[in-house]
């Protein structure tokens, strides 16, 4: 079975950066999707943006203002977070899967979740 790990979670600012990190581990890095997801309280769980087939989407809520990353040798994924909003106060997930999607329940592993919290 896949691990992920996720970790950079934290409090910060309106304005400020966050830098998300996803340490998987089990198989080969480079054969997944992976794809960053969020969920706020009395929300459903979306995503934020994804790597796979060579090519990433982004959630237009945050299109200009995240990145996602992936380094295929530390089998890791990043999600780097600029100019952060109140709005993207929530817990952030990894996923990996095999379908290039946005649906959730498509992706096979999940990590525990990091809190992000963006104050006014």
């Amino acid at each position: 079975q896949v691990q992920l790990v996720e970790s950079g979670g934290g409090l910060v600012q309106a304005g400020g950066s966050v830098r998300l990190s996803c340490a998987a581990s089990g198989r080969t890095f480079s054969d997944y999707s992976m794809g960053w997801f969020r969920q706020a309280p009395g929300k459903e769980r979306e995503v934020v943006a994804r790597s796979s087939g060579g090519r990433t989407y982004y959630a237009d809520s945050v299109k200009g203002r995240f990145t996602i990353s992936r380094d295929n040798a530390k089998n890791t994924v990043y999600l780097q977070m600029n100019s952060l909003k109140p709005e993207d106060t929530a817990v952030y997930y990894c996923a990996a899967g095999h379908l290039h999607t946005n649906y959730a329940p498509a992706y096979n592993y999940w990590g525990q979740g990091t809190q992000v919290t963006v104050s006014s």
